[in-house]
């Protein structure tokens, strides 16, 4: 499965990076912000499509049918989409400068050696990367897939509302791809971004807490009032950061905060000086946690699940989000502010990347900070904010891990990247160097 999602993002790492050169290089100049920002707004766009067919695929058919072969229908229909792909690119033919590149003999023959073995441009990529395609990513998954985690594991909404309630935020906010990137073309690709990185930052935290309130009331209403308590040795608990499931975590403690973590539930903790096994007090009730190498941890941990759900239970913990106590309009209006911020950061960045270097190494010069930016930045949102939420107790936590990324790239991107709007991509002889 690895094998294959990394041939995946291999294929994504071609497309992307072709994609915003090919548009960027027809681009008039003055205008190349709105044109690129087409291809970003293609992306919120499939994933609004992408929530629909879930949407209407789960419809056809009941929970069981669905997981056992229902979620492959959606990938076999895509098929129809590769075909007219396919033909589309026959279509195509290389930009002007290109091409005239080409004629002239000055292609680059190596054009990875020359993108990162060259000082001079690889302090380009550097700079591409950690101020601004690390706070682009960060923001991007926050925003779109983050929120998504949030809404249906931490607030317990259920698949379909969350679904649809991301898709009407989704489809609202495409526009303002457009907006931001024909923005960019007035007042610069780099103020947009970073304002984006800056109101993530400052904004992350009472915007997810509004979250619970709209969408979980009764679980916003019982952490107040039965908070829950993990009593543990310090030395016990580990750092939970395990992207692939090859680490086995089995101390109590860890067994323990796994468990609230994966729930979506908030505790504090309180440390033991002794050794022992820890405990969970929610309201009046206090139940003991298991070694999870023991011999007998599996039906340790079976009682153990059961103790903590009857003592949730009686706490007033909600199972599931009430549909009828989701303010919907709210929530919805929250993912597109959220949202808002993925079109600021993600908007204008095809056309800056590709006004950073010149043409012989554009394409995979622009690729590689775009692909580790979303990639390493972004793709490793939801496994560090797990084991940050595990660590700390505090479901909003997390967030700390792309508001510190953001903070990053807005303090790189505002003092050592350099404004190139103006720069003339489609001269052969541009230097942007």
């Amino acid at each position: 499965m690895i094998g294959l999602r990394l041939l995946q993002g291999l294929a994504l790492g071609g497309e992307y990076g072709a994609a915003a050169t090919y548009v960027a290089e027809y681009a008039q100049n003055g205008r190349r912000g709105l044109y690129t920002a087409w291809v970003q707004a293609a992306a919120p766009f499939g994933l609004f499509l992408s929530l629909l067919v879930i949407v209407v695929t789960r419809s056809c058919m009941d929970e069981v049918a669905f997981e056992a072969w229902g979620w492959r229908v959606p990938f076999l229909g895509s098929m129809a989409l590769l075909v007219v792909s396919i033909w589309m690119r026959m279509q195509l033919h290389e930009s002007p400068v290109f091409e005239a590149l080409r004629e002239e003999g000055r292609l680059s023959i190596a054009p990875v050696r020359d993108s990162f073995g060259q000082s001079g441009n690889l302090k380009l990529v550097l700079l591409a990367l950690f101020g601004l395609t690390a706070g682009q990513g960060v923001v991007w998954y926050t925003g779109q897939f983050y929120a998504l985690f949030f809404l249906t594991q931490t607030l317990r909404v259920d698949n379909d509302t969350a679904y649809g309630m991301m898709a009407i935020a989704l489809l609202c906010v495409v526009p303002f791809y457009i907006f931001f990137g024909a923005l960019s073309d007035r007042v610069g690709r780099k103020p947009i971004i970073m304002v984006g990185c800056l109101l993530a930052a400052l904004t992350y935290f009472p915007l997810f807490q509004a979250l619970t309130h709209y969408a979980n009331p009764t679980l916003q209403e019982a952490q107040n009032t039965a908070p829950i308590v993990v009593s543990a040795n310090a030395q016990d608990c580990s750092f939970l950061f395990n992207p692939i499931e090859s680490v086995r975590f089995t101390s109590s403690c860890d067994e323990a905060k796994s468990y609230l973590s994966k729930a979506g539930l908030s505790y504090s903790n309180q440390n033991l000086e002794v050794n022992g096994l820890a405990s969970i007090q929610i309201g009046d009730r206090v139940v003991r946690s298991f070694d999870g190498a023991a011999s007998d941890a599996k039906w340790q941990r079976l009682r153990f699940q059961s103790e903590i759900q009857s003592a949730l239970k009686q706490a007033g913990y909600p199972t599931k989000a009430n549909p009828s106590m989701i303010n919907q309009p709210m929530v919805v209006i929250i993912l597109f502010i959220l949202m808002s911020y993925v079109a600021m950061v993600y908007g204008p960045i095809a056309a800056m990347l590709a006004e950073m270097f010149p043409t012989q190494i554009r394409y995979t010069s622009m690729s590689l900070p775009y692909h580790v930016g979303n990639g390493w930045f972004g793709g490793f949102l939801p496994t560090v904010s797990f084991a940050i939420v595990a660590t700390s107790g505090n479901v909003y936590d997390g967030l700390w891990y792309p508001i510190g990324v953001a903070l990053m790239t807005l303090t790189i991107g505002v003092f050592f990247v350099r404004e190139r709007r103006d720069v003339d991509i489609r001269r052969v002889d541009c230097d942007v160097m």
